[in-house]
């Protein structure tokens, strides 16, 4: 590969000499060989001229689940890894959330193998236990010799505090990082919505916000009393914040996230009881996502995910307590969070946090790696069908108005561009 990215003002905070500047840049051989005000190609050179410009560093998801293995008809593999390219997304966390689920070695492999040759790196998450079943611990410490970046039985929570323990003090040997779930199934119950004014007029059962915060607080307990590293995803409710920002205070090893949705939309979308709206944790109130976006601009909340969830339309068409949860979001994630907190923050937000998985972090600078994404941060547009990546269509962001465009990324020595 050899390109010039023509006049691409640079967002890169790090770097005070480029930052915000409009720059020239040659990429060669998978490496940024120059920086300058202008270059003039040499022969052989593709020139790459679009409008605004603007480049950063490669974006970055701790939440995206495929289907790939088990479930190719929601999405595989090569497709779901392109359309994060083309999302902007060169680095994702994928959830171990396929048939088989992966809680071996040899799985981890596979799924390695399955990205080497891609723009976007496959940073794969193995189960914490065998089967997700929540029963006995996994091999954990084959499965990160291998490549797993954490342990997490996807969506379901350790009801077993000692099993909870016991992976906290193993994974200390290896500096592993264990993911667990916000919930506790016996408050929650049959529930599937927020328990609320909305869930109560419309007749869905509720999940009360109980059920996330008195499991975050037995998790923390427990991480103040073993130690190690502990991952809280896709928390939804003030309670949580507040637990959350407490540990920080107390000096324990533990990140959170939050999923965009639960920031950017509310309960009283159920009104029409369209199931692309149930997602699991489900959407809450203004109060919650007010102190859920407080705590991600000020660092308590460590990352925003997509949380991007294909599911095929027979389990999503379907009476709202038979539909399965989850929604698609990559390709309406820097659309969304740019409409909502404007274009410096929503770059920090999507690049922040490589180091946490072990992820070595993406620079622009001469002599290195070329790991960027490409975008126009102006312009609003309706995100339709057309915009629409996945194989899978059950987009929770479907005909609203999103800010700025992605034109695509470069990584790997490759280039995908939506233009």
């Amino acid at each position: 590969m050899n390109i010039l990215l023509k006049s691409a003002t640079i967002s890169a905070p790090s770097n005070t000499s480029i930052h915000n500047k409009k720059r020239d840049i040659h990429i060669k051989n998978g490496k940024i060989e120059k920086i300058a005000s202008r270059i003039t190609p040499a022969n052989g050179t593709k020139e790459i001229k679009l409008d605004n410009l603007h480049v950063s560093i490669g974006w970055f998801d701790t939440s995206v689940s495929f289907g790939e293995p088990g479930f190719e008809e929601r999405e595989t593999l090569e497709n779901g890894l392109k359309v994060a390219s083309k999302s902007g997304f060169t680095d994702i966390l994928l959830n171990p959330n396929t048939n088989p689920i992966p809680d071996t070695g040899s799985d981890i492999v596979f799924l390695k193998n399955s990205a080497n040759s891609t723009i976007t790196n496959l940073h794969p998450l193995g189960a914490l236990t065998v089967k997700s079943k929540s029963e006995a611990l996994a091999e954990l410490f084959d499965m990160q010799t291998m490549g797993a970046v954490g342990f997490y039985d996807f969506k379901k929570p350790i009801s077993n505090s000692n099993l909870l323990k016991i992976a906290l003090l193993y994974a200390q040997n290896f500096n592993g990082l264990v993911f667990s779930y916000p919930e506790d199934v016996a408050i929650k119950g049959k529930g599937t919505v927020n328990e609320g004014e909305v869930s109560t007029r419309l007749g869905l059962k509720g999940v009360p916000a109980l059920s996330e915060e008195l499991q975050i607080a037995r998790d923390l307990y427990v991480l103040e009393y073993t130690g190690g590293k502990l991952h809280i995803p896709t928390i939804s409710t003030a309670g949580a914040v507040k637990l959350i920002t407490e540990a920080k205070k107390k000096g324990l090893d533990v990140t959170t996230s939050v999923a965009l949705h639960n920031i950017c939309l509310t309960d009283s979308e159920l009104e029409s009881f369209d199931t692309s709206f149930k997602v699991k944790p489900p959407l809450r109130t203004t109060k919650n996502n007010k102190a859920l976006l407080k705590g991600l601009l000020n660092g308590t909340i460590d990352y925003i995910t997509a949380d991007h969830r294909p599911i095929d339309i027979e389990e999503k068409r379907v009476e709202f307590d038979n539909a399965a949860y989850g929604t698609i979001g990559l390709e309406s994630a820097f659309g969304a969070l740019n409409n909502l907190i404007g274009l410096e923050d929503t770059v920090n937000c999507l690049t922040k946090g490589r180091a946490r998985f072990n992820i070595p972090l993406p620079q622009i600078e001469e002599g290195v790696l070329a790991n960027l994404t490409l975008f126009n941060p102006d312009g609003e547009h309706t995100f339709n069908y057309d915009n629409i990546l996945s194989k899978s269509k059950n987009a929770i962001f479907l005909n609203r108005k999103l800010k700025g465009k992605v034109y695509g990324s470069i990584n790997n020595d490759k280039m995908v561009l939506n233009v």
